[in-house]
């Protein structure tokens, strides 16, 4: 569908999904005083793999979730 003259935008918590993506931002929230702030940033390509090793693996990311979101995305 995204390859056609078309923009795809997919939220998601499942990093087989996350990976197909040609571009990947981070979206996150933050309470203040006045309510609830939303964050969006761009991920570089070394972010993107940490952020995808998270995806699989939680707040510890281990060498082998770093090894599988390498290969979910295509780089070794």
């Amino acid at each position: 569908m995204g390859k056609t003259d078309r923009q795809v935008i997919a939220i998601t918590h499942l990093p087989q999904i996350a990976a197909l993506g040609s571009t990947h931002y981070m979206v996150s929230k933050e309470e203040t005083e006045q309510g609830t702030v939303s964050h969006m940033s761009l991920l570089q390509p070394n972010e993107r793999i940490s952020e995808i090793a998270k995806m699989l693996s939680g707040s510890d990311v281990s060498a082998a979730a770093i090894d599988n979101a390498k290969t979910l995305l295509g780089i070794q």
